[in-house]
């Protein structure tokens, strides 16, 4: 491992032991998990996009307030209800120097629906992406799209030359732990430009000196290393080792707050933490019910919903930082209905009362998996679960694995669980992209790609079709708040709570929070020290 991190740092055109220029502004930060790829289509997965959102760039991008704002494209407008055209930035670069142009939008566009790709979601209201010219691409979607420029902020362009040149020009599928020359190595039109790369210990990026835009942020070098000891990230925080911490643990929040020097920054963010039941296989691949999957019996389902105790794990496990919630997507995401946002009751009696009529008087044996090194608080959420459902006679094997291992298992194309925590964040800020990803059938080709226990509900299905389409607000939002009450009705998931995004910070770093829990370099600054 240390021989091909030597390699893929010298391949991207330096040693790893390359030292800052001097008085250059060097900003060291750290997280418990590492990003896992260079490849900006690599994995669906916040971090990941964040990360490598500060190499490559979309046509257009989120601002400070969330809005949208031009990014590689500077202007663009909508012929037909079906038809977009995007006017490209001129004179823009990879920072190779090759030129940017429109063949790089058409080439990212085959790419990210390419075998491999796990962010074919982006263009599946798409029809066709095509050139009109050097600087002008039109996007014709299959039916109107209200949301297409939302959808598409986090479709990074890549470089063809580079890809074709480096024999990258399709993702190489993580969940098969398959690597090409773009897992390791970048080549972006953005803010900074990779320098070196050791997984799971220390990625390097430094100042893109001909980004196109106007920088705002003063950092010349930026420094991501991996601590994923709480403790350990948490000491280098307030001994000054690092500038910046991404994952704070809960329990060092007050200790953090109370320390000179170091501030926490904390807000809501729109992700969804939720459980998830195989509801497709015939029997289920990790349980001790043999010839019958209990998890495609409603009654089940309500039973593991009604025995969670969600206000114990807010105030216990997650220390009050936490929305507990009763839908798929919460506030700041728009769809979202307050008076909507219920829960199952917590009824461990009648929990008991419902395994009993589905035929499972003594409950029944199942594997949970589980990250431990991805949400706040993963595993020990999963762990308190496990008790929780103990008390009903369901007997859970916790499975707990890091973010790398656990994403490769159960994601699409393996969907190798029967019981699983996952988080999701609508990339679009809309509640659409939730349904869309997580709760229509799986189409095999973008559609429920995150569906990973097999949901099929035929309504739900006409429904995201209606509501992808829709331009009568009230009408669309009736149809989400719909697919809200057949989910929590059905038990379809159980959905947890919303976690806040709490960052730490040296009162010598400015950082801007977002609710999508994206670190925006382009957005920091380093006070003298």
């Amino acid at each position: 491992m240390r021989r091909l991190a030597l390699a893929a740092a010298l391949l991207c055109g330096t040693a790893l032991a390359i030292p800052a220029p001097a008085g250059a502004q060097v900003f060291r930060w750290a997280n418990d998990g590492d990003v896992n790829s260079m490849d900006p289509y690599g994995r669906n997965e916040t971090f990941l996009l964040s990360f490598n959102a500060n190499i490559y760039e979309p046509l257009v991008r989120r601002n400070k307030e969330m809005g949208i704002e031009p990014a590689l494209a500077e202007r663009w407008e909508q012929p037909s209800p079906t038809l977009w055209r995007f006017h490209l930035r001129q004179g823009v670069k990879f920072s190779d120097g090759t030129p940017f142009t429109a063949e790089d939008v058409v080439f990212s566009a085959e790419r990210v629906r390419a075998q491999g790709s796990n962010l074919a979601a982006v263009l599946s209201s798409v029809k066709e992406v095509r050139k009109v010219d050097d600087h002008t691409v039109e996007i014709e979607t299959l039916a109107p799209d209200p949301i297409l420029l939302q959808e598409i902020t986090t479709w990074a362009i890549m470089s063809k030359a580079w890809a074709e040149k480096n024999n990258a020009t399709k993702p190489a599928d993580l969940t098969s732990r398959e690597e090409n020359f773009a897992t390791r190595n970048a080549m972006g039109t953005g803010p900074f430009r990779l320098v070196s790369r050791e997984p799971d210990r220390k990625t390097v990026l430094e100042r893109n000196p001909a980004w196109w835009d106007k920088p705002t942020h003063n950092i010349e070098r930026a420094e991501l290393n991996i601590i994923a000891n709480d403790a350990t990230r948490v000491a280098a925080l307030l001994s000054g080792e690092v500038d910046f911490v991404y994952t704070v643990p809960p329990q060092d929040v007050t200790r953090i707050g109370n320390s000179q020097g170091v501030r926490i920054i904390q807000g809501p963010e729109l992700r969804t933490i939720y459980l998830g039941m195989d509801q497709l296989r015939p029997e289920l691949l990790k349980s001790d019910v043999k010839g019958k999957n209990p998890f495609k019996d409603a009654r089940v389902r309500r039973a593991v919903y009604q025995a969670i105790d969600i206000n114990a794990i807010h105030r216990t496990v997650m220390r009050g930082q936490s929305h507990p919630t009763g839908l798929m997507w919460g506030p700041g995401v728009n769809g979202y209905v307050e008076a909507e946002d219920t829960r199952l009751p917590l009824d461990a009696a009648g929990a008991k009362k419902l395994l009993a009529e589905a035929g499972y008087p003594d409950g029944f044996g199942v594997t949970m998996d589980c990250p431990n090194d991805r949400y706040v608080n993963d595993e020990a959420i999963c762990t308190a679960i496990v008790s929780m459902l103990a008390r009903i006679g369901v007997r859970v094997n916790l499975n707990a694995q890091t973010r790398a291992r656990y994403f490769a298992e159960i994601n699409a194309p393996r969907f190798n669980t029967s019981f699983y925590l996952l988080g999701w964040t609508p990339a679009t800020g809309d509640a659409h992209n939730a349904i869309f990803n997580l709760i229509a059938s799986r189409d095999g080709k973008s559609r429920g790609n995150f569906n990973n226990g097999g949901i099929a509900n035929a309504r739900i299905d006409a429904l995201t079709d209606l509501i992808a389409v829709e331009t009568d607000a009230a009408k669309r939002q009736g149809m989400i708040n719909e697919v809200g009450r057949i989910v929590r009705d059905e038990a379809l998931y159980v959905p947890l709570h919303q976690q806040q995004i709490v960052w730490a910070a040296r009162n010598t770093a400015e950082v801007v929070q977002t609710p999508d829990n994206y670190f925006a370099l382009r957005h920091a600054r380093l006070k003298d020290k």
